[in-house]
């Protein structure tokens, strides 16, 4: 496996923007987000150490007080493979952060420095980001934006970061945003370079673009079940514990975040109304008034989180049909195997996790699979002359579930097409299959293409195939 997976469309960014600071002479400025463990660190990291300018790369830490901050970030000045002209010995810690900065600006006075601020929400005493980000913009303003500074600030907090670029914070207007989001399905090819599309698709589902767990994975040299069989053995494994460290940084406060993301993560399709999360999480399965707040409330949190996602049917009218789902099917999978199974597993046990496991996952990751496909007939269409006009890809069902299409390719004003995903490992489509579409009644459907989407591509002649190699030509074409 490559030791590093690229990350073009980031490492693009960087480029530019500290070329912009080299021509320039003017400081600029790019706050990074994304979910924990996405590669947001090593994507900048393996940045800073290929630039050729000097820099600094500190990192903060979670709960901890500010003096404690300030000494690990002045340590830090003296780490760098390329420090800062200087500053490049170990010194005495800075007093505060304005001190800290003072001696960046000093280095940036020779010329371009690269400063990065890890974990920039853990900076902050006592969580008062507004505090630290009024430092930021009083000597940003006053002093570094007219030097030859690219400031980078890191934030695995999705919803704290993007607070960042709101109008009433001091930061407002003096950064542009970039997004890591987990590895898609052609960076988890370019680390399996022998594997068959499908076998990329199994494992991307497994490992939801985690880089850990796919480096995990490729270091195992088995397949994804032996993988995940003989994770499922080790209470340690990246597999068991990644979900427990993300969702502990991310929501350790909210107990009813956890049971919501939980009740939500473990439905047989994983998808809720929200009146059956509510009841989810209740001791009596019947939710109180006081549970349905709570409910609502959690999930707004791990909504702004991006933890969860929202789907609604294509053509709906109301608000009621809304289904919840967890974002990342990494977290799907591990809610479904192995949460439910983490005392069977710290005990030795791990054969009723695997025995879960072996019973039905080769019927569950069709359903998994469903967004992901979802997302590249989106993405395919947009150089298909025949689905030239959509402009949304999203599920249908009926009022009462009964009734569901897998994907409906939505133009403003019709069905340009209805799509059915049998994710098995042999056969393709059937006609039944591709009738059961057409007896749906998909609104706004007459004259719809039907498509068919299948690993070996198989289907009907009437219907647009699309197999697995198709799909992840999706993202390869989409540049990443």
């Amino acid at each position: 496996m490559p030791s590093f997976i690229p990350r073009p469309v980031v490492m693009a960014r960087l480029t530019s923007e500290l070329q912009a600071v080299r021509e320039h002479g003017r400081g600029r400025m790019v706050a990074i987000r994304g979910r924990r463990q996405m590669g947001k660190s090593t994507v900048v990291e393996r940045f800073v150490e290929n630039c050729e300018t000097p820099y600094v790369f500190a990192t903060g830490l979670y709960r901890q007080p500010a003096q404690e901050q300030l000494i690990v970030a002045s340590e830090a000045f003296g780490t760098s493979a390329n420090p800062l002209p200087g500053v490049d010995e170990p010194t005495f810690p800075a007093q505060n952060w304005r001190e800290w900065f003072g001696r960046v600006a000093v280095a940036a006075s020779d010329g371009p420095v690269v400063v990065v601020l890890d974990e920039f929400p853990w900076m902050a005493a006592d969580g008062d980001t507004a505090s630290l980000e009024a430092t930021v913009q009083s000597v940003w303003d006053r002093t570094l934006e007219k030097l030859p500074v690219f400031l980078v600030l890191i934030g695995s907090d999705i919803a704290m970061m993007e607070r960042l670029a709101q109008h009433d914070r001091p930061l407002y207007g003096r950064f542009s945003e970039i997004v890591v989001p987990p590895l898609n399905p052609a960076e988890t090819a370019f680390a399996l370079p022998a594997a068959s599309a499908f076998d990329v698709f199994d494992t991307h589902l497994v490992t939801g673009g985690y880089p850990r767990l796919l480096t995990d994975f490729v270091i195992s040299g088995g397949s994804v079940d032996e993988w995940v069989t003989r994770s499922l053995q080790e209470a340690t494994s990246p597999l068991v514990v990644t979900a427990r460290l993300n969702l502990d940084a991310q929501i350790a406060d909210s107990t009813a975040a956890y049971r919501v993301l939980s009740t939500v993560g473990s439905a047989e399709r994983g998808q809720l109304n929200l009146g059956a999360v509510a009841a989810g999480i209740s001791a009596t399965g019947t939710a109180t008034k006081s549970e349905e707040t709570a409910a609502i409330r959690a999930v707004t949190q791990l909504t702004a989180k991006r933890l969860i996602e929202i789907d609604e049917p294509a053509w709906a009218s109301s608000s009621r049909l809304r289904r919840y789902r967890v974002a990342d099917t990494y977290l799907r999978f591990w809610f479904r195997y192995v949460e439910r199974n983490l005392g069977a597993i710290g005990r030795g046990r791990g054969d009723i996790a695997t025995a879960a496991f072996e019973r039905d996952w080769r019927s569950w990751r069709g359903t998994l699979i469903e967004p992901t496909v979802r997302h590249a007939l989106s993405l395919l269409a947009r150089d298909d002359a025949r689905f030239a006009s959509v402009e949304d890809v999203r599920p249908w069902w009926t009022r009462n579930g009964k009734v569901e299409v897998d994907a409906v390719g939505m133009s403003r004003d019709r069905s340009v097409f209805l799509a059915t995903v049998k994710w098995r490992e042999r056969g393709g489509v059937t006609a039944d299959e591709l009738r059961a579409l057409l007896a749906a009644a998909v609104p706004r459907s007459e004259g719809a293409e039907l498509v068919a989407v299948c690993p070996s591509g198989a289907a009907p002649e009437t219907a647009i195939s699309y197999s697995a190699r198709d799909l992840l030509s999706a993202w390869a074409a989409d540049g990443r």
